[in-house]
């Protein structure tokens, strides 16, 4: 009778597949893409897997949730070609990547109750005005609230008459909350798209909401960075 490859410690790809509720095409595709070391194979040309290649599949799947698949299957690559250091770099610039958009998120609630603390939390605190008058208030130049209207941050309509700029309520809170992200450091684009989150949620106030479920996927993030190197390490000791 033939040897179990369970029980002799020898797994099929469709045992890895089941453990982790994979396709076996998915188990093989794995391996192809270099995140799983190579399988031996029997006599008959079928692919025989070991612990150590479960271990490689568990560290891949825990480092996607915190890490994103591009760079989980670009540490497993490094690791399985023996460029640890790499993958730990790969490592270090995600996490980099996580506290900075930490530091974005803060800026952005720092921006927030800069506003409120001038009672403008919404529109409606903010009165129609030119390019003039904003700029003074703001303490900026006319230029760059050009520029800031060229880059979609501010969009003014034009006086059918004069030809002038106007800016609406919504313009001026877009203006102002665009100035307080400047000031903490923030490029123009990375600001348009929290303005175009802004003008989707009809003000600043209802943002709150989408910014505490920001915060919450954030530390989802940094909880699941965690599993994956308990994972990782694991199968680093296994390796080794």
């Amino acid at each position: 009778m033939g040897q179990n490859l369970q029980t002799s410690g020898k797994l099929r790809p469709v045992d890895l597949a089941r453990r982790h509720g994979l396709s076996t095409q998915a188990v093989r595709n794995y391996e192809e893409a270099g995140i799983l070391p190579t399988a031996g194979r029997t006599s008959s040309g079928y692919r025989v897997y070991t612990p150590l290649h479960e271990r490689a599949l568990a560290a891949f799947l825990a480092l996607v949730p915190g890490h994103g698949h591009a760079t989980a299957t670009a540490v497993m690559q490094a690791v399985n070609r023996d460029a640890v250091d790499e993958a730990f770099q790969l490592i270090d610039e995600s996490h980099v990547r996580l506290l900075n958009d930490r530091r974005t998120l803060r800026a952005v609630e720092g921006a927030l109750r800069g506003l409120t603390a001038d009672s403008a939390a919404d529109s409606a605190s903010f009165r129609r005005t030119f390019i003039g008058p904003l700029a003074q208030e703001l303490g900026v130049r006319p230029a760059t609230l050009r520029k800031w209207e060229d880059a979609g941050l501010v969009r003014p309509r034009r006086d059918p008459v004069t030809g002038y700029r106007v800016y609406d309520p919504a313009d001026v809170r877009d203006a102002h909350l665009v100035h307080q992200l400047r000031r903490g450091g923030y490029l123009l684009e990375q600001i348009a798209p929290l303005i175009t989150q802004v003008r989707t949620a009809g003000g600043v106030e209802p943002l709150e909401g989408a910014l505490r479920d920001w915060r919450g996927r954030l530390s989802d993030r940094g909880r699941a960075m965690l599993r994956g190197a308990a994972a990782l390490d694991a199968y680093l000791r296994e390796r080794a």
